[in-house]
């Protein structure tokens, strides 16, 4: 089992005596690494540094499915892996060495299917202690207009006294309306596709 002083000794020589936690405690196989990669870069005092890496490496999953199928593929050696993650990581996009750590001990315990959960939660973890909070808003189409755009983020506000980051996403399967997600924590599903769902339990349902 994954232990997160294991992480700490790897990846800092500071002392391990007492864990800085995050301010957000994370649980499941996921947290457990969240938990001790943010006290050991705190520790190390390069959480802006962490961050700023996972969110380059999710956007390189993101983009490069190629390097992504070759990490989790499970008849990879791990060391041909942590070879690959140093030279893709380390030396060329010039990742810290917490964040490489991280991926390497990931790798040796076939946990890298976790990784893209483990720095959504680092990153929450980060905007939480930053006072911020992310909102995504979701429509069928595109919205263009900017008067339309302020109205919809002016009225976001209103819901927050938090440093509002606002993605707007598409998804033409909610056919209109939008869905609004603050970071997980509320969940506004305002969208053409809930309501019709909701019409249509109420047809299936006998009288």
């Amino acid at each position: 089992m994954f232990q997160s002083s294991h992480l700490i000794s790897k990846a800092s020589s500071q002392s391990i005596n007492n864990l800085v936690k995050p301010p957000i405690l994370f649980f499941g196989i996921e947290g457990q690494y969240v938990n001790a990669l943010y006290s050991a870069a705190a520790k190390s005092k390069k959480l802006d540094k962490v961050d700023q890496d996972l969110k380059a490496l999710t956007d390189l999953l993101h983009k490069d499915v190629k390097f992504k199928e070759f990490i989790t593929n499970p008849l990879v050696s791990v060391a041909i892996k942590k070879e690959a993650i140093d030279q893709a990581l380390k030396q060329k996009l010039n990742f810290s060495e917490l964040t490489t750590n991280l991926v390497e001990l990931m790798a040796e315990n076939h946990r890298l299917t976790y990784l893209p959960e483990v720095a959504r939660c680092f990153g929450k973890a980060m905007a939480f202690s930053r006072n911020e909070i992310t909102c995504t808003v979701t429509t069928a189409l595109p919205i263009t207009d900017p008067n339309v755009q302020k109205d919809v983020e002016d009225c976001l506000k209103k819901f927050t006294s938090k440093k509002l980051t606002i993605i707007m996403k598409n998804d033409p399967s909610i056919i209109g309306g939008m869905i609004i997600d603050f970071d997980g924590e509320n969940y506004i599903d305002m969208s053409l596709r809930s309501k019709l769902k909701v019409y249509s339990d109420l047809i299936k349902t006998p009288i």
